[in-house]
């Protein structure tokens, strides 16, 4: 392993949020990180494309991460499209199915995988988006 990688779950997690980060920016997102939900839930990232349609990532470090996470269905009452991110040596064939699939390391990343566009209903899409809009705004007033 090479001294400049990140080496514990928690460098592993932020490498993975900077990257997925910059792949969701190349694809036309604006995002943020850890979004409380209505529900009591933490989406990882999450991003709203220009026409407003509304991302949700879950990173996921390691295997044990990915295997002790049941709460990740939870999100998809909040968003457009569900991905999970992971690295290059995760085993890609965990990541169920129906879901999108990132593959990112601290620099960057790909989609290998679309989610299925899953529309939220108007009000949800409007209370989701002022939630994203609110929370960007305080988080440039902290700057």
């Amino acid at each position: 392993m090479d001294v400049d990688e990140p080496h514990t779950r928690p460098e592993i997690t932020a490498a993975l949020a900077r990257g997925v980060t910059r792949v969701l920016w190349n694809h036309g997102l604006s995002s943020l990180l850890e979004v409380p939900l209505a529900n009591g839930r933490r989406a990882d990232l999450m991003g709203l494309t220009p026409n407003g349609e509304i991302w949700i990532v879950e990173t996921k470090s390691c295997v044990e991460d990915f295997a002790v996470d049941q709460k990740w269905p939870d999100y998809r009452d909040y968003c457009d499209r569900f991905f999970f991110a992971v690295t290059e040596v995760f085993p890609r064939e965990l990541v169920p199915e129906d879901v999108g699939l990132i593959v990112a390391d601290g620099f960057g990343g790909a989609v290998l995988r679309e989610a299925p566009l899953m529309r939220l209903a108007g009000a949800r899409r409007k209370a989701v988006t002022l939630l994203f809009a609110r929370l960007a705004a305080q988080r440039l007033a902290l700057l």
